[in-house]
């Protein structure tokens, strides 16, 4: 098999049939995600150890190759002949090589364009704080995050530094500076990075992925210090994300955490990307701001409180899960059925979407 030809094939595949993810694993074809489906190419033969093995081959540099075989897995970007771009995770699974690739838009999508809500914009007009979008893989923090990036740098002149494992969208110098920083390549870790920008005289620090208690510790102190910092996090909620963030430390560091989150944290973003009647995606989301409400609840280790707090804050522009899916399901964007299967409480949904 001709596997440079019948890679270049797939990606064209990809882009065309409007995919987000390719997947390559022994004993399957492969398989495409389309609206959050995956969708096998039943024409195709299942592919052999040493398919998969080439396939990933054609992707990676030589470095990238050693690393995989010495680490296991490896995350890296992959650009396919200026037609598109995609994060690719090459990984070894019973004793064989599977890779997932998704491919990342060309262009950076507005605000607007996404149907964030418009409480996204505070966030980007913020000139020190700490930001963090949080949701389950797969449901667009890392688009969410360049909108905003991408939002700063269309508005104002300043140095934003992204670090990022692998870098995801290519940002155009506008008003900004942009630096971006891929680890393996052009850092060591999240934490080492965080540390270095402190003398690269940044105004907005984006971090990919918060994964350990330095990364998350640097991260807040940068805000604390006079930086815009925005994070991401696998978590459900804003209260998951608070507790996320404080659990990852331990004793007497967690009464610090929770002093220095209350000042420095600017908001978080919950988000979900919810199949519409229409067959896209839209994102429902629930947001919350850093109120003294918020802020005395963080510091007194009363999370479980808040979200009592959002609920009742619609005022200053918190927004609950439940009244974002609501809302979609008023405005007819996504079914009951759907908006039920991402509801914390189906009960409470039904009674504010009558």
């Amino acid at each position: 098999m001709d596997y440079q030809n019948y890679l270049k094939q797939l990606l064209i595949l990809t882009i065309d049939k409007g995919a987000s993810d390719l997947h390559l694993s022994i004993n399957h074809p492969p398989i495409f995600r389309i609206n959050r489906r995956l969708i096998p190419l039943v024409k195709e033969k299942p592919l052999t150890p040493e398919d998969t093995k080439n396939l990933a081959f054609c992707l990676m540099k030589e470095e990238q190759r050693i690393m995989l075989m010495k680490e296991k897995d490896i995350d890296f970007s992959y650009d396919f002949e200026g037609k598109g771009r995609f994060r690719v995770n090459v990984f070894f699974q019973s004793g064989a090589i599977s890779v997932a690739m998704r491919l990342v838009a060309s262009r950076v999508k507005s605000i607007d364009e996404l149907n964030l809500p418009l409480q996204v914009y505070r966030f980007c007009n913020a000139l020190h704080g700490f930001v963090i979008v949080a949701g389950p893989s797969g449901h667009g923090k890392s688009t969410t995050l360049a909108a905003m990036i991408n939002e700063i740098n269309k508005s104002r002149a300043c140095h934003i530094i992204t670090i990022e494992d692998p870098i995801e969208y290519v940002f155009q110098d506008e008003k900004a500076v942009i630096n971006q920083r891929e680890l393996n390549y052009d850092t060591l870790s999240f934490a080492r990075a965080l540390k270095s920008t402190f003398r690269e005289d940044p105004d907005v620090i984006m971090v990919g992925e918060m994964r350990d208690p330095e990364t998350i510790s640097t991260a807040i102190t940068a805000a604390e210090t006079g930086h815009l910092v925005f994070a991401t996090l696998h978590t459900n909620s804003a209260a998951q994300t608070v507790h996320r963030i404080v659990d990852s430390f331990i004793g007497e560091q967690q009464n610090q955490i929770r002093t220095q989150l209350s000042g420095s944290l600017l908001g978080i973003i919950s988000q979900r990307l919810i199949p519409s009647i229409d067959g896209e995606a839209v994102p429902a989301c629930e947001i919350l701001f850093n109120t003294p409400a918020i802020s005395n609840l963080i510091r007194e280790n009363k999370i479980y409180e808040i979200p009592l707090v959002i609920e009742t804050s619609s005022d200053v522009g918190m927004v609950s899960l439940n009244r974002s899916l609501s809302e979609l399901v008023r405005k007819r964007k996504i079914s009951m059925e759907n908006a039920v299967n991402f509801s914390p409480n189906a009960r409470e949904l039904k009674k504010l979407a009558m």
